[in-house]
């Protein structure tokens, strides 16, 4: 039996939601000025019109969020123009179910999958209103969560064809992420470590993998002795053996290190590095929807297990402050190493609750 699906737990994350201050719009969130180049925002580009040619057809309003539920670029009709701007459907606008609650880009970001939500299915009274469908963009080849397209109409103009409308979206930004990825290096390290350049996944060492990560973690360079240093600490490992695997990564990533000050010098994505800026902006779904395990959990390297530490740490942290049991549970179906998170689940059960011994067993 998924205990996750039973009635008892699901009414259990009706009655324990955290409550959510009335907000009338989003919060509105400076984007990253680094970001304008990125891969995503190129593959955006490919589609501007496709994509206001079908918001336009349908009288909508048409938003595309980075991997936090942030919006990046936003266009809307002549009938939702007005109130998009009200609500704050613009550039930078947050729509996260943390920040306001019920609509179908928070939804999505939470759930993975496409969602459609109707007027009165919105928290925000000021969008009461529209009826909103929205759909992920994943990476074609890495599967990396890029975002997630969303359109909007009023409810008078709700359509059944909604969803397959944002769907086709979503496959027409997949596409063109697939075409702009030249000299793109994708790094997993957050459960089982793998490592994809220009879409094909490298048959690399954990040695190697460690390199790469510390190389990631210094984007302005690193000399050979702090590299040393960084990847095998006080161990006896001559500089020639990490001069023959730098070699071979180079070899693997043509002209994509630069030597002397080592830097990786093609366009790079990490999955770690992504959910700690979710971690930064304290986004919970953003940073669970990467979190697949711990970082690089074999590696004895003092840099990157002082990184892993100090994540795990403020990790801690985060799901200590969380009181939505709803979130706790998607969590802990997620990531079943995370005993925090059961801890704190167990917070909020009753003592007489039969599914305090189930939760207790984990531990």
């Amino acid at each position: 039996m998924n205990l996750f699906n039973t009635p008892s737990v699901k009414k259990l994350q009706t009655t324990h939601l955290i409550n959510q201050t009335t907000v009338h719009a989003a919060p509105v969130l400076a984007l990253p000025q680094d970001d304008q180049t990125s891969l995503f925002r190129r593959s955006i580009q490919h589609n501007y019109a496709d994509l206001l040619k079908i918001a336009d057809d349908s009288d909508m309003a048409i938003g595309l969020t980075d991997h936090h539920g942030t919006l990046l670029w936003t266009w809307s009709s002549s009938a939702m123009l007005s109130s998009a701007e009200q609500v704050h459907f613009i550039e930078g606008g947050h729509w996260s179910t943390q920040a306001v609650g019920t609509n179908a880009i928070g939804m999505t970001l939470n759930s993975q999958i496409s969602s459609c939500v109707y007027s009165h299915e919105n928290q925000m009274d000021s969008v009461r209103d529209w009826v909103c469908y929205a759909a992920p963009i994943w990476d074609p080849t890495s599967g990396q969560f890029h975002g997630i397209i969303n359109l909007s109409t009023k409810y008078k103009k709700h359509t059944p064809l909604g969803l397959l409308a944002v769907e086709r979206c979503a496959d027409l930004i997949q596409r063109a992420i697939k075409f702009e990825q030249q000299n793109f290096l994708y790094i997993k390290a957050l459960g089982s470590p793998w490592v994809q350049f220009n879409g094909q996944t490298l048959n690399l060492t954990h040695r190697q993998i460690e390199i790469l990560c510390i190389l990631a973690l210094h984007p302005y360079g690193i000399g050979l002795e702090e590299l040393h240093y960084a990847l095998y600490g006080e161990r006896s490992v001559s500089l020639k053996t990490l001069k023959a695997e730098l070699s071979q990564l180079r070899t693997l990533l043509p002209h994509c290190i630069e030597a002397r000050i080592y830097r990786l010098t093609c366009e790079v994505q990490c999955d770690f590095l992504r959910a700690e800026q979710s971690l930064n902006a304290n986004l919970i779904a953003s940073t669970f929807s990467l979190y697949k395990g711990s970082f690089l959990s074999k590696s004895e390297s003092p840099l990157l297990s002082t990184w892993r530490h100090c994540f795990d740490a403020r990790l801690s942290q985060m799901i200590y402050q969380i009181k939505d049991i709803d979130q706790l549970l998607r969590i802990i179906g997620q990531t079943h190493d995370r005993i925090d998170a059961i801890q704190r689940l167990l917070e909020f059960l009753p003592q007489d609750s039969a599914y305090r011994s189930y939760f207790l067993n984990l531990i």
